[in-house]
């Protein structure tokens, strides 16, 4: 059924007034835009954008218009999800320029005209990175950061820079430029974090993708409460470059979408191997400069060592479930009935499929997540190397870590942890439990993680067939009220704690009022993402013909009138 609120009639009327009707005057000289007519942006793909464009029914003006549009109707109106910090003022050129180019030669990349909010920790020429914090409200980077250059010459196009929790610090979602991102599903409750904003406006169409970054989590959790497919790459394979860390040694960035198609899209442009210094792309797995750890020397070796696919969105099979062979691992299911009996149902779908799932132990899991994430030891240093990276002689931004924590320009909340982060930076490379967590936690994660992928003892005694992948809930609860945590257990630490990837994806609704998204995380062997992509996308076509499974879009955005 299809919910109105009353505050949506109010601010549709408003929207038109302030357009004149249906139609809008474009940065083109200004002529009208064509009308999108019938064109939906709610749960729209790349593949509707193009499927409209090349009918002659929407132009590139008027899909980043259209997402303007909402998000002014919905982000600081409506259910106020506080979702966006800012919008690039040269968005709606830029897409002129993009319809220029269709009109004569077509599309210029896969992401032809998909617009792209990026998380307020990702570099983008002409724009602040802040990462929410008001104390960088005037850092301006001279340059994109190496994923965001790939993502324009896709033909992306920067929508602007979603909030996110301040210094990507944690799961609540909030900071001083920002606010507190509300939940599209519930407002009453939490959008996750650290890309709390990310998420928030993907899973309500207020932009058609998002980055996201994650530490520990950042990622998953927010597209766990969302509904989203978000990824969590490999750990050496998209760049760190133009990325405003917490923890290099744990850091990444990916794709937060709505479609499993889309996010290989975009996973598409972020991916590739970048010659830069900073990039965090070693021959040698979770393991430091300071230890040992090389670059890689070129474009055929970071192939070579990644193996990454032509095209991850070419390589996607709706068969895929059929023959797959994926380990449930039972210990990380928490206690949630609603949560255990969503993603057992997506489990029984799976196996109707013609997947085999049965329950897999991974040996030593209570020590696995007794390690501790690095961020509160590395993002001292980290930052500054960061703030240094360009001169502050056009734009006076603050240059070092204590010059942020002496300016006073953040929350509360984020006081306390700075403070920490201030005294343990000094002493990391003498502190016990920091080096174990850099120097043994790597291998030993990475060996039982192996193990129960290959389903084998740890000294290679095969117990059956290996999996394709392992399944758990992303996270152990649902979304929590506004301002709160959500319950995310130890889920979220097997893929940080080994460089493996993971992929967040929606296994259905809770049994609500509202219906909240519940979300299953599959992590795979190190630089398997294509193969995790095809059981995710498998999944997703299946789940679209199950009542209660797969995702739903919520209904407090819903299409403007």
């Amino acid at each position: 059924m299809r919910v109105f609120h009353p505050w949506l009639v109010a601010a549709s009327i408003g929207l038109l007034a302030a357009c004149g009707g249906t139609e809008q005057l474009s940065d083109n000289g200004g002529a009208p835009a064509p009308v999108a007519g019938e064109f939906k942006l709610v749960e729209a793909t790349v593949s509707d954008v193009h499927a409209a464009m090349a009918a002659g029914s929407l132009s590139c003006v008027d899909l980043v218009q259209g997402y303007l549009d909402r998000i002014t109707a919905y982000d600081r109106q409506g259910p106020e999800l506080n979702s966006v910090i800012v919008v690039n003022p040269d968005a709606l050129s830029e897409a002129a320029n993009l319809d220029a180019a269709y009109a004569a030669g077509g599309l210029t990349g896969p992401l032809h005209c998909a617009p792209v909010l990026l998380k307020d920790n990702f570099d983008a020429a002409g724009l602040v990175t802040s990462a929410g914090a008001t104390a960088l409200d005037n850092a301006m980077p001279p340059d994109d950061a190496f994923s965001v250059a790939g993502i324009r010459a896709n033909g992306g196009i920067i929508l602007g820079k979603a909030n996110m929790d301040e210094f990507a610090f944690g799961f609540v979602g909030s900071s001083s430029m920002g606010g507190l991102v509300h939940n599209p599903y519930d407002p009453t409750r939490g959008a996750g974090g650290s890309s709390s904003g990310s998420g928030a406006s993907v899973a309500a169409s207020l932009t058609m993708f998002a980055t996201g970054s994650d530490t520990g989590g950042s990622i998953r959790v927010p597209s766990s409460v969302g509904g989203l497919i978000g990824i969590r790459p490999s750990l050496r394979l998209v760049s760190q470059d133009g990325i405003l860390p917490l923890a290099h040694f744990q850091d990444v960035g990916g794709p937060m979408c709505r479609t499993v198609r889309d996010c290989a899209l975009l996973l598409d442009a972020m991916v590739g191997y970048d010659a830069g210094s900073g990039s965090g792309q070693y021959n040698e797995p979770t393991t430091r400069p300071e230890d040992g750890a090389t670059l890689v020397a070129s474009a055929d070796a970071y192939a070579a060592l990644t193996g990454v696919p032509p095209s991850f969105a070419d390589a996607l099979d709706d068969n895929a479930l059929q023959g797959a062979r994926i380990g449930v691992v039972r210990d990380l299911f928490g206690s949630n009935a609603e949560v255990i009996a969503v993603v057992d149902a997506a489990l029984a779908a799976m196996t109707a499929a013609g997947a085999t799932v049965e329950d897999v132990v991974i040996e030593d899991l209570a020590d696995i997540t007794g390690y501790s994430s690095v961020s509160r030891w590395e993002f001292r240093d980290h930052l500054t190397e960061y703030l240094m990276s360009w001169s502050s002689d056009e734009d006076s931004h603050l240059r070092s870590f204590e010059a942020v924590l002496a300016s006073g320009g953040y929350e509360n909340d984020s006081l306390f942890v700075l403070a920490l982060d201030a005294l343990s930076g000094t002493t990391r490379e003498f502190d016990p439990t920091y080096l174990e967590n850099v120097q043994e936690r790597g291998p030993f994660v990475r060996a039982r993680l192996f193990a129960a992928l290959n389903h084998e003892t740890l000294d290679g005694t095969p117990l059956g067939a290996p999996y394709d992948a392992l399944v758990y809930p992303s996270i152990q609860g649902l979304a929590a009220a506004a301002g709160s945590s959500p319950p995310t257990g130890s889920n979220n630490r097997l893929s940080p704690f080994s460089g493996f990837p993971a992929i967040s994806m929606p296994a259905g609704m809770a049994a609500t009022e509202p219906a909240l998204p519940v979300g299953m995380e599959l992590l795979g062997r190190e630089f398997d993402e294509a193969g995790l992509l095809r059981l995710a996308y498998a999944y997703e076509q299946l789940a679209q013909g199950l009542d209660g499974l797969g995702r739903s879009a919520p209904t407090f955005t819903p299409e403007l009138e």
